[in-house]
């Protein structure tokens, strides 16, 4: 099996260029047989809720809900800070499929003993 990857991201559609690169290296990962999770804080937890994640990044990039179904079709997790997530009010009930609410504890069990590639966006 393939060594894991996080893709930890902060920023959300602010900066939706660098939300697009996250999700190429995650997705990149992720349909290579890695176990692959996002941790998204601070705005990017935003990008966890339904109907949030839209539009193209930049010119010729993919559409970030294309993004996101190859993500899930490959079998991504995303972690959503829940620190964040509440800070903002956020309805967990509206989270996109492969989203739950954790933080770092279970971030660091998810990686366990073998490590992970890590990037930060």
């Amino acid at each position: 099996m393939a060594g894991k990857a996080v893709v930890s991201l902060t920023t959300g559609l602010e900066d939706p260029e660098k939300v697009t690169v996250a999700f190429l290296v995650a997705v990149g990962a992720a349909e290579t047989g890695r176990p692959t999770l996002m941790f998204l804080t601070k705005e990017a937890v935003r990008l966890a809720v339904d109907g949030v994640a839209v539009g193209v990044g930049c010119d010729g990039c993919p559409p970030l809900p294309e993004l996101l179904k190859r993500y899930e079709a490959a079998g991504g997790v995303y972690y959503a800070c829940p620190i964040c997530f509440n800070a903002r009010q956020l309805d967990e009930e509206q989270l996109i499929s492969g989203a739950e609410i954790q933080g770092t504890i279970p971030m660091w069990e998810w990686i366990g003993d073998e490590g992970a590639t890590t990037f930060s966006y």
